[in-house]
């Protein structure tokens, strides 16, 4: 499968922004799909995630403001940021696998180009 990552940009503090990943290939149903996020000299960090099942988790630094949600006929994953925080400041990845553990970089076999993700202060 073939990812591909869109939508970022620029927001202030408290805005909120929409990013996509699609895929091509196959269907991303068939993977667990994770969106991942990296800021100079760190490491990637997990954002959320949905598995095949459709059942939907997030890091705790997200929860209540990220929503990860599956688009069958448009074969894309999108993570629906609200309340954005300076903190939130990144290079958005998406990737899919079959992770055995699922907030584990590692362990995603595909991934996205990134896009950036700007919240101003």
């Amino acid at each position: 499968v073939q990812l591909q990552a869109s939508g970022g940009g620029l927001v202030q503090t408290g805005g909120y922004l929409r990013i996509s990943c699609a895929a091509s290939g196959r269907m991303v149903r068939d993977y667990v799909v994770g969106w991942f996020r990296q800021t100079p000299g760190n490491a990637r960090e997990f954002v959320a995630g949905i598995k095949k099942t459709g059942h939907t988790y997030y890091a705790a630094s997200v929860k209540g403001r990220f929503t990860i949600s599956r688009d069958n006929h448009k074969n894309t994953v999108d993570l629906q940021m609200n309340s954005l925080k300076p903190e939130d400041t990144a290079v958005y990845y998406c990737a899919a696998g079959w992770p055995s553990t699922p907030l584990l970089d590692v362990e995603y076999e595909f991934w996205g180009q990134g896009t950036q993700v700007t919240v101003s202060s």
